[in-house]
């Protein structure tokens, strides 16, 4: 499967267009090669695989293509966040995953490039028309931990641009994402203030919006991260916090793979410090 070998099996809704032909840039002759051989039922199972191994193919190749995305948002390719994906594929598939989702990585900014320089706004509409399979082939909760993991990408280099915080909000929102999960999700560990339009946290990077450091959350992030003002009441408190733990349990994630159910208990802890944060300032 050259390199693809290290998703391979299962392909699920991958094989389908638009997300089929970024896939088939890579792998060529595979995907006929599934589809004209022992076909794929109306749920998705292949040849070579299972459903659930098809959904998690198709959700790592779509965070790869959808990181192309967020990291050319601002024009740069930034070192930091290529690494942090490097990071991510050596950290659970090995070195050889690392190094075929870089060449991934880099082939896609070229096509990017190429389908730019026809059209510029080829490449987002194909985006666009991603995001609209990925909604509807995964669940809430899938894609919020999709979402998640691009926000971490964009988090990467210490500085978010406002280029890459509308690629993010854009991409969520296509993938039918509330703006009030995503807002959540930028504000876990503190990372995220949204007056002055500054990421928060001990380091300031200099420039339009920052990214700290590791500094935890303040009572403030805690209730962004909640989605709720301060003044709400207990009970309009305690029923965000419900409907958000519903949504981020690791295991609504667990079809995907331990590594993203792993990734998604580190999300769902920082939720609950945010809660834990907030009942202890109540007195709850």
């Amino acid at each position: 499967m050259g390199i693809f070998k290290w998703i391979g099996g299962a392909l699920g809704f991958m094989m389908a267009p638009p997300l089929g032909g970024f896939a088939g840039f890579f792998i060529g002759s595979i995907i006929d090669s599934l589809v004209d051989g022992d076909s794929n039922d109306a749920g998705g199972q292949t040849a070579g695989g299972n459903y659930e191994q098809g959904q998690r193919n198709s959700f790592l190749f779509s965070m790869l293509l959808l990181a192309s995305y967020i990291i050319r948002a601002d024009g740069k390719v930034m070192h930091s966040e290529m690494e942090f994906v490097r990071a991510f594929l050596r950290n659970n598939f090995g070195p050889e995953a690392e190094q075929q989702g870089n060449e991934i990585l880099i082939r896609l900014f070229e096509e990017q490039k190429r389908m730019e320089a026809v059209s510029p706004m080829q490449y987002r509409n194909q985006i666009r028309q991603v995001c609209y399979q990925i909604a509807a082939n995964l669940s809430y909760s899938e894609r919020l931990q999709l979402v998640a993991f691009l926000i971490e990408i964009a988090k990467a280099d210490g500085t978010v641009p406002e280029a890459e915080l509308r690629a993010l909000y854009e991409v969520a929102q296509y993938m039918r994402i509330q703006r009030s999960d995503v807002d959540s999700m930028l504000h876990l560990s503190g990372n995220y203030n949204r007056g002055g339009n500054n990421y928060g946290g001990g380091n300031n990077y200099g420039g339009g919006n920052n990214y700290g450091g590791s500094s935890g959350l303040s009572l403030n992030d805690a209730y962004k991260v909640l989605g709720v003002s301060p003044d709400a009441s207990d009970e309009e408190l305690k029923k965000a916090y419900r409907k958000l733990a519903l949504a981020h349990h690791p295991d609504r994630v667990s079809a995907l793979g331990d590594d993203v159910r792993k990734a998604a208990e580190k999300k769902f802890q920082e939720i609950n410090a945010a809660k834990e944060m907030v009942w202890k300032a109540r007195g709850l």
